[in-house]
């Protein structure tokens, strides 16, 4: 089985100059992606079985992960908005 990558440059392909930008530009936005980035990390390692845990756990990181990207995905919006 093959486990899906969820970083934000494959998640937003149309949108990685903002993303970019962003990251270089707005603490608050790193601060978000980086958590996002080592959240999506973690249920990665858990979902190749490295890093034991329930589905209970891992569904609730799911829905982090989800929450994060809906946040960033907002931030992106909003910047190309006002571009």
């Amino acid at each position: 089985m093959t486990i899906e990558k969820h970083d934000l440059v494959h998640e937003f392909p149309d949108h990685q100059h903002t993303i970019r930008h962003l990251k270089m530009n707005d603490r608050h936005f790193a601060k978000l992606f980086e958590q996002y980035n080592e959240l999506d990390t973690l249920i990665h390692k858990m979902e190749e079985g490295v890093e034991p845990t329930s589905d209970d756990i891992l569904n609730e990181k799911k829905a982090e992960r989800l929450q994060l990207k809906d946040a960033l995905f907002a931030f992106i919006k909003e910047t190309e908005a006002t571009q």
